[in-house]
């Protein structure tokens, strides 16, 4: 595999390094960072209420801010890793920074002097002292050390486990196709986990013992993936993707006046010599504006002339602006039902039977409902289907992201069912105003929107991971895998904008009490945001060039 070397520095053999062995080490930290943060996120809604005395829409967008930060941060390990430094190394800064934001998120859940004072929040004669000052400044701090880690951590993960399969090779590259299906299982298997152990010893223990798991599981983690250091396959950095991708839009600004002539073996007769080391890209012919930034006017400046691959790697991601947009209004609702359920749970019924359910345990069920849709989807679903299709994942990666997007509304339209149904039960039984009354209605109902939502991620998570990251060229894996997860970090961000969009014009979600709140008309509104994305991706969807045929099986 060109491009490629050792942990000493040498060519690769592929009977020592790379393949399913390596990708366990890398599974086992995936486990282990899902297990840690996740959990993290749904324990934060409580916690910011609870001890930090924030209110809804403030814990909302706290939440939402603090996972859009997260994905966002990809940005940076997904450069840095492309540019300057690999991936395995990028892990190993970035995870130990990722361990020091849980230990201060822990040591500020233990101390009461570093938080305020205490009181009861369901009360609105309470008087609760909303977090502020130092103490505000050390919690953003450690959410945000948190942020930067596990953001810088996810842009890697995935390409790093995709390195250790060879693409021009049939065989590892059907074993590649199945390693993003068990990478979506492993990014479940750690929240399972999570749901269960981390978020029972938070609610029944205290938050600075479930601070502290994750911090522990983040150690183990990180201590696996060095155990397996002699097993894998590691890319050179070949310098910034968007650098390179900056240099062609400048070039073809400054040759914007030439005439391109009509003979694409021309062009790229002129430019072979040209390239640099990394991906040779074929010439395409859309975008034909771009390929002037390959003529050379004299000046041999990469700002006045650029590389062919150069060229196509800027149209790559070009075309794929289109599907990124619509990505992310239609990831928008996701994070937003999951801390707003989370909220509405604490309302409800928690009692079935005998056991009382902690409401981010509820997340275990559309957690265990993408486990078993990856399973059979890898197992069962992709070899039927390829038979028929003749694709190589079964149905292509776009295809099985609109199964996604529809799964989004619906799971919207569903919760906006549900609340409408609990504020009727507060209503009839004379608690609206009694915000410490529990509604009776079991919390179970809310499994109905989170079944939707399991549905939604076993295929547009790992639908839009596999697109982002088989359709940019050899130099930019990790900053498409980072492009992936900014479409989680900018629908998170949008979410909390409309938020505060939607109180300052309706009042819909003002203060501490849902059965007075509308939230129920918001998840509807969610939901219609969510058919408008879809209608638009599917116009994108069905014109979309893929950069490698995917009806061809390379047999």
């Amino acid at each position: 595999m060109e491009g490629f070397i050792d942990w000493r520095g040498n060519p690769i053999n592929k009977g020592k390094h790379g393949g399913r062995r390596a990708a366990a080490f890398i599974y086992v930290i995936v486990v282990m960072s899902n297990l840690a943060f996740v959990p993290t996120t749904t324990d934060m809604v409580g916690y910011l209420r609870e001890t930090m005395h924030m209110d809804l829409a403030a814990t909302s967008s706290t939440v939402t801010t603090f996972i859009g930060g997260t994905c966002l941060s990809a940005l940076l390990g997904g450069c840095l890793s492309d540019s300057y430094i690999n991936r395995f190394t990028t892990i190993l800064i970035f995870g130990p920074i990722e361990f020091l934001g849980f230990c201060l998120l822990a040591i500020q859940a233990h101390l009461p002097s570093l938080q305020p004072p205490s009181c009861d929040i369901s009360s609105p004669l309470g008087g609760c002292q909303h977090v502020d000052g130092y103490k505000a400044l050390l919690l953003y701090v450690a959410m945000y050390t948190v942020a930067l880690g596990e953001g810088c951590l996810r842009a890697n993960f995935e390409s790093f486990g995709a390195d250790q399969f060879d693409d021009e090779d049939l065989g590892e590259l059907h074993h590649k196709s199945s390693f993003f299906n068990w990478y979506g299982f492993c990014c479940l298997a750690g929240p399972l986990v999570g749901f269960t152990l981390t978020v029972w010893v938070a609610n029944n223990v205290g938050w600075e013992y479930g601070f502290a798991l994750s911090a522990g599981a983040m150690l183990l983690g990180l201590m696996t993936l060095v155990a397996g250091f002699s097993f894998y396959r590691y890319q050179r950095p070949i310098g910034s993707p968007l650098t390179r991708m900056l240099q062609v839009l400048v070039a073809a600004f400054r040759n914007r006046k030439l005439v391109l002539s009509d003979n694409g073996e021309e062009l790229l007769l002129e430019l072979v010599n040209k390239e640099e080391e990394g991906e040779m890209l074929a010439h395409t012919k859309g975008l034909k504006w771009l390929d002037k930034a390959s003529f050379s006017q004299g000046n041999q400046s990469r700002w006045s002339s650029c590389s062919l691959s150069q060229v196509e790697e800027t149209k790559i991601v070009l075309r794929m602006l289109p599907i990124f947009v619509c990505a992310v209004f239609g990831y928008m609702s996701i994070p937003q039902l999951i801390t707003f359920t989370v909220q509405q749970g604490s309302t409800m019924d928690t009692k079935v039977g005998p056991v009382e359910i902690p409401t981010a345990s509820l997340l275990l069920i559309p957690v265990v409902l993408q486990m078993i849709l990856l399973i059979a989807y890898d197992r069962f679903f992709v070899p039927s289907a390829r038979n028929i299709t003749g694709y190589r994942s079964g149905i292509t990666h776009l295809q099985r992201v609109g199964v996604g997007f529809v799964a989004t509304s619906v799971a919207a339209f569903l919760a906006g069912i549900v609340e409408w149904k609990r504020k009727q039960i507060a209503e009839a039984h004379g608690i609206v105003e009694i915000t410490e009354s529990k509604v009776p209605m079991s919390v179970m109902w809310l499994g109905i929107q989170f079944l939707a939502l399991g549905t939604t991620d076993a295929f547009m998570f790992v639908g839009l991971l596999e697109f982002f990251n088989s359709e940019v060229s050899r130099g930019m894996k990790s900053l498409g895998t980072a492009v992936f997860w900014c479409v989680i970090g900018l629908a998170s961000f949008m979410g909390s904008l409309l938020v505060q969009l939607v109180n300052r014009q309706t009042g819909w979600l003002v203060g501490n009490n849902l059965n007075k709140n509308y939230l129920d008309r918001y998840y509807w509104l969610l939901a219609f945001i969510g058919t408008v994305a879809f209608l638009s991706y599917l116009y994108f969807a069905k014109r979309y060039v893929y950069r490698h045929n995917p009806h061809l099986l390379l047999a």
